[in-house]
C-alpha cells in the first residue's frame, strides 16, 4: 500500500477515501492554515489564521497572525499570536486560545500596511502579552 492509500483514523480524505497528501495527523501545509478559525476555549470565534510568519533559520513558527473584526477586509486588524498560545482542536476544525474577546482588543495588533516585523521591540510585546518567553534576542 502507497502513502496515497493508506487511511488514518480521524485524518482528512478525499472522496476514494485516501489520506489527502497536504495533510496528515501531525502536519499541515501551510496553505490548509490560513483562513483556520480561532476559538477562545469558550468556543466562541475569535478570527481566523491570516498567515503565520516563520523562523528562516529555525523554521520553526513564530507567530500566527490572526485577522479579527471587520467587514470585507475594511476595519480588520491583526493581531501576532505567539505560535505556543494556538492549541489545535480537531472537534472544532480550528485553534483555541486561552482569551477572551475583550483581551484580545489589548492586544498587540497592526494594519495591513504596517507590519512590524523588523522592529525586534514588536516582538518581545506581543511575546510578553502572552506570557511566553521571547525566543530571539
Amino acid at each position: 500500500m502507497d502513502r496515497h492509500e493508506t487511511t488514518v483514523t480521524g485524518a482528512p480524505t478525499d472522496d476514494r477515501g485516501r489520506i489527502e497528501t497536504d495533510e496528515t495527523l501531525d502536519l499541515i501545509a501551510s496553505d490548509k492554515v490560513e483562513g483556520t478559525p480561532v476559538y477562545n476555549l469558550a468556543g466562541e470565534r475569535l478570527g481566523s489564521v491570516y498567515n503565520f510568519m516563520v523562523d528562516k533559520r529555525s523554521g520553526r513558527v513564530a507567530y500566527a497572525v490572526m485577522s479579527f473584526g471587520g467587514f470585507l477586509g475594511i476595519g480588520r486588524e491583526y493581531h501576532p499570536l505567539p505560535w505556543q498560545v494556538l492549541t489545535y482542536d480537531p472537534h472544532q476544525g480550528g485553534y483555541v486560545v486561552d482569551i477572551d474577546a475583550d483581551r484580545l482588543r489589548g492586544a498587540p495588533t497592526y494594519d495591513a500596511g504596517t507590519p512590524p516585523w523588523g522592529d525586534p521591540a514588536y516582538g518581545r510585546r506581543v511575546y510578553d502579552y502572552y506570557g511566553i518567553a521571547y525566543p530571539y534576542v
